[in-house]
């Protein structure tokens, strides 16, 4: 049986850009050997921490969505926790609510993004009036 499950791991910021790419592509390919399969992948780049973690600010996050077997995930987190380059990870099942939302999310940050690109197109917006200072005397 397998599950949906929902990824996301915190890379440490003193990797070049190579070297997190290998990193994420080194834990997409456990997934598939783990048999899992990849439904979604976000990149969401450079962040600054909530908090410090070993004594760095800021993280560059990477989320996964597969679908994959129970058993796998202590496999995976294993892994997450041998890697010197994670410094932080969590990973949850996805019931059909998180799944449902996670797709609408997906949907509109695309539909932001197509806005966005259409925006350019758009003639800009008129400026906004200014309220008369009406006296009730």
């Amino acid at each position: 049986m397998t599950n949906r499950y929902e990824t996301v791991f915190i890379l440490t910021p003193v990797l070049s850009e190579d070297q997190t790419k290998e990193t994420v592509t080194k834990f997409k390919d456990l997934v598939k050997k783990g048999r899992g399969k990849i439904r979604h992948e976000e990149s969401w780049g450079m962040r600054k921490l909530a908090y410090p973690i070993q004594k760095k600010s800021s993280g560059f996050y990477h989320l996964i969505e597969f679908d994959g077997d129970p058993a796998f995930i202590d496999k995976l987190e294993t892994e997450y926790r041998r890697d010197e380059r994670v410094i932080r990870f969590l990973t949850v099942a996805m019931d059909k609510h998180h799944i449902e939302f996670a797709e609408k999310r997906r949907d509109r940050r695309s539909g932001a993004a197509d806005g966005a690109a259409e925006a350019g197109d758009k003639p800009a917006r008129a400026p906004r009036r200014k309220k008369e200072n009406v006296d009730n005397a």
